[in-house]
């Protein structure tokens, strides 16, 4: 749906107020420009070659003349408490210091004069000012973007094509005949500006610097529209001719959604969005089309819509949650569509409606209607009645004033705030799919990773290894291979010689010695299957010190061990000088015990000790024995010690045999 309306002014409706107001007396009427209301309460126009500072009662403050007439289309600029920036003539930009008026010093100056040729060139089509970097851009007809400094030192310029990387961004369709042909807009919250080109195209740029961030081609919607920063993390584009409202993101230019409106007044009909998020533009239909940050429509009309329009673009009131409107009320309205275009006409002006209204929350706090006491007075009785009025200068006043707003004022900074919190951070995300899926992928990549960090530290510390650099791998694998199974083989003979001797009751020394060897050879095969003898980090390390009492030759005894550790002390006897044994009368058990050297096991008498030491003088061989016998005098007992390590861990097989009386 598009349209081609016919603007209906107010105009012709105060005019002849003023007239019968009036009468027999002649008046001077001039017009006024688009209206800005400022931070100090008061509403900024110009009247040909006049700036006029009006309060909010409708009166003058102050007129200062200039030499260039203002532009009609463009309303006045901020530039910050003590400067305003506005265009003249069509191609000079004036700067107006406001606490300098009426004082020596020049209070207008010409920040930027262009020289337009015929065809138009060299006109400048809008500008905007940053507040935040004290910067104003200016954007030349078939020139470019220009920023320049408060005091007009150039900064930096673009055109709508640049080569990055070799690659060329903007006007892809078309070269030759694209340019910027929008007014640049700011978002204060993010530092960008916004400019499109004829191609249809939206440009975001950093204020800082010439540099793109994105380019979104919007000309499948129209090559021309109008922008509207959000200062909330959205851009918003309304189509007029497509009655289309879209919600860019300002990080990457994609559009977040669209909404259906209206047939619009005026191709340049912008929307105002107020400090909760939400989006307001009125429309022919007689409506106020509202949208929340998320795209929620919502439809207002305090008068008949099917006999009203609403022309101009709403104002906010100085606490930047609701907006004024302003409804006309027309007198044969006609609408009808051909095509895609609806047209909208109409005989003339009955009335208006001004209305604050609350979109987040659908309050209406004040309504007033023209022809009316109360405006009728505000018209006739101040300096108004000098000029030609509609619906956006009298919409303006009625801001100014604050009519009917119950709420306190907030200043600039504490709505730029309010919006601006509003911005969320949004976190990539580079998978797409069920979420099943991409847990299972991610464990399947985390398994994937361990494995091959894995595989490349053995094969790091394998070949850096001098043992295993000269030798095959095939070879060394295959080694590895026959170690492991002869250490299969050893493990099931010793277990055969474990349960064999635990289930007998006479076990002999052969199958002692027996079961011991094969454990220290299941124990050398062990270590060589280990991981650091593998691959070559094997040290021939000295044994643990002996814990048994060593004889020196002068004192009787003594020990060596580590600290905090029990010894146990035994009589040690050679086989050749131990007793006969009586098997006939004696009892045999056999006991495992784990030297953990930890607790004692046994304490010895002094008189037992020096038996060790004479038995310990006969053979060094002796001592060496792996079966080793114990004699408790007390009892007559004839205890048998072999000990084995099994995995890192002393064991000891203890026979005992008791010893008849006699011996």
């Amino acid at each position: 749906m598009a349209m081609f309306p016919s603007l209906v002014l107010l105009s012709f409706l105060v005019f002849l107020a003023l007239t019968h107001s009036q009468p027999g007396k002649e008046i001077s009427y001039r017009r006024l420009s688009r209206p800005l209301i400022g931070h100090d309460g008061k509403v900024y126009a110009c009247s040909e070659k006049d700036l006029l500072a009006f309060e909010s009662n409708g009166t003058i403050a102050w007129i200062l003349h200039l030499n260039y007439t203002c532009s009609f289309d463009m309303p006045p600029v901020h530039g910050g408490k003590e400067n305003m920036y506005f265009v003249a003539d069509n191609n000079r930009v004036l700067q107006v210091s406001l606490f300098n008026n009426g004082t020596s010093k020049p209070s207008a100056e010409v920040l930027l004069s262009t020289e337009p040729t015929k065809e138009g060139d060299g006109e400048i089509v809008g500008l905007a000012v940053s507040t935040v970097s004290s910067s104003v851009y200016v954007n030349i007809r078939r020139r470019g973007l220009f920023a320049y400094t408060s005091r007009g030192q150039l900064l930096w310029s673009a055109g709508p094509v640049i080569d990055q990387h070799g690659y060329q961004q903007g006007c892809r369709k078309n070269i030759a005949d694209c340019y910027f042909n929008s007014v640049p807009v700011i978002d204060q919250c993010e530092a960008s500006l916004y400019i499109s080109n004829t191609a249809g195209e939206l440009y975001s740029l950093s204020i800082r610097s010439p540099h793109f961030k994105w380019i979104q081609d919007l000309s499948s919607y129209e090559k021309v529209f109008s922008i509207t920063p959000g200062n909330n993390g959205r851009l918003y584009i309304s189509v007029p001719t497509k009655a289309r409202l879209l919600a860019l993101d300002v990080s990457s230019g994609n559009v977040l959604w669209e909404g259906i409106i209206g047939p619009l007044s005026t191709a340049d009909h912008t929307p105002v969005v107020d400090s909760n998020g939400w989006i307001s533009i009125g429309s022919l239909d007689g409506y106020l089309y509202t949208f929340s940050p998320t795209g929620v429509l919502k439809k207002f009309s305090k008068a008949a819509a099917i006999n009203s329009v609403i022309q101009v673009t709403p104002f906010l009131d100085c606490t930047g949650f609701a907006v004024y409107i302003a409804q006309t009320e027309m007198e044969g309205k006609i609408s009808h569509t051909v095509g895609e275009y609806t047209f909208v006409s109409a005989l003339k002006p009955k009335g208006v409606v001004f209305t604050l209204y609350v979109p987040a929350t659908g309050s209406i706090y004040w309504s007033g209607r023209y022809p009316g006491a109360q405006f009728s007075s505000l018209i006739s009785h101040s300096d108004l009645h000098h000029f030609i009025l509609d619906e956006r200068i009298v919409l303006a006043f009625v801001a100014a004033s604050k009519t009917g707003n119950p709420l306190a004022c907030r200043s600039m900074r504490q709505k730029f705030m309010s919006s601006c919190s509003q911005v969320r951070p949004k976190l990539a995300n580079i998978y797409t799919g069920s979420q099943r899926a991409i847990l299972l992928f991610l464990l399947f990549e985390s398994v994937i990773l361990v494995l091959l960090a894995g595989l490349v530290r053995f094969c790091c510390i394998f070949w850096s290894k001098k043992k295993v650099q000269g030798q095959n791998l095939g070879t060394f694998l295959e080694k590895r291979r026959s170690l492991r199974l002869k250490k299969k083989a050893f493990d099931r003979t010793i277990t055969e010689l474990e349960q064999k001797a635990a289930n007998e009751a006479v076990a002999d020394n052969e199958a002692l010695e027996k079961l011991g060897s094969l454990l220290q050879e299941r124990e050398g095969i062990q270590r060589k299957l280990s991981t650091t003898y593998s691959l070559g980090r094997d040290r021939i390390t000295s044994r643990s010190k002996s814990l048994l009492p060593l004889y020196d030759g002068k004192s009787r005894s003594h020990f060596q061990g580590a600290k905090k550790k029990s010894v146990a002390v035994f009589h040690t006897l050679s086989d050749a000088s131990s007793p006969k044994e009586h098997s006939s009368d004696g009892e045999s058990s056999w006991t495992s015990y784990e030297d953990k050297g930890k607790e004692p096991l046994e304490q010895e008498s002094s008189s037992e000790s020096e038996s060790f030491t004479k038995d310990h003088r006969k053979s060094s061989s002796e001592t060496a024995s792996s079966s080793r016998r114990f004699v408790d005098h007390d009892e007559g007992e004839v205890q048998s010690l072999h000990e084995m390590r099994i995995g890192g861990r002393s064991f000891s097989l203890k026979k005992r045999r008791t010893m008849s009386s006699t011996n």
